[in-house]
């Protein structure tokens, strides 16, 4: 059995810079990083948080080239880490459009994976109102890769609503969820949610969110954290503003909670 994992959740409060946002990131991973983790996660929009969700289409990159993706291929590599950018806006064939992609670098700064985000926000409430489907074409795909001997799910933030997504990934030790949840929905559902996948599929679930007011006026709901199999918050940033938050995925712990109460095994769908 894998020994313990040292993982971190990066949280950011990102704006419209991109260089900005990238220099921000880049100070918390190398925290992480000092702090021992060995796969650190940063959050969905974590290079452009615009005023418009149009700047995130004109902030787009062709996939495999791009500043965001090579700043986490550079990071990774840097300090010798599993680097997983929450989402990056990757050009697709609609101009008006992006993929909304999570990004998976490996320790020699190689790209391991790649998941495009499958649910789309959509809410609107008072003076709130928002739909991803003006400006992010939704993936098809549901995606895990192998790491530290563990196997690692995927998921961007909207995503973390729908459970039959996460059965997809199949015996995964750890979902990892990039977010961006807006304050009204987070302080209602990201613990309820996140704790919930964590049960159901008796794995650590690792979010790294955007936590904070952001230049455009926005508020999102922060509380990056982790989860573990049991549902157990055992690390948390329970502060707005950017932080990190790390913790271990400990194989031991998942056997324990799987042979306790097999309803991993009791799966017949």
């Amino acid at each position: 059995m894998s020994a313990p994992l040292r993982v971190a959740a990066v949280q950011t409060v990102a704006g419209g810079d991109v260089a900005a946002n990238l220099a921000q990131a880049g100070d918390l991973v190398a925290a992480a990083a000092e702090a021992g983790a060995k796969l650190v996660l940063l959050p969905e929009y974590f290079g452009i948080f615009g005023a418009r969700a149009s700047d995130k289409v004109r902030a787009r990159e062709a996939d495999g080239d791009g500043p965001q993706q090579a700043f986490l291929s550079r990071a990774a590599r840097e300090h010798g880490i599993v680097l997983v950018g929450g989402s990056v806006p990757i050009a697709c064939d609609d101009p008006e459009r992006v993929r909304s992609a999570c990004l998976v670098y490996g320790q020699d700064g190689a790209r391991l994976a790649r998941y495009d985000k499958i649910h789309l926000f959509r809410f609107a409430q008072g003076d709130e109102a928002y739909d991803e489907t003006r400006t992010i074409e939704r993936g098809s795909e549901a995606v895990a890769f192998d790491a530290f001997g563990l196997s690692i799910g995927l998921s961007i933030c909207y995503d973390v609503r729908f459970p039959e997504l996460f059965r997809t990934l199949g015996d995964c030790a750890l979902i990892l969820v990039p977010s961006a949840f807006t304050y009204t929905t987070g302080s209602a559902h990201w613990h309820l949610l996140l704790r919930a996948r964590a049960i159901e599929n008796q794995a650590c679930v690792l979010a790294a969110a955007q936590g904070g007011v952001h230049p455009n006026g926005r508020r999102t709901y922060g509380h990056s954290l982790l989860v573990d199999p049991w549902g157990e918050v055992v690390a948390e940033r329970v502060e707005d503003g950017p932080g990190v938050v790390v913790g271990d995925v400990d194989p031991a712990r998942i056997a324990e909670v799987r042979a306790r109460l097999p309803a991993h095994a009791h799966r017949i769908l």
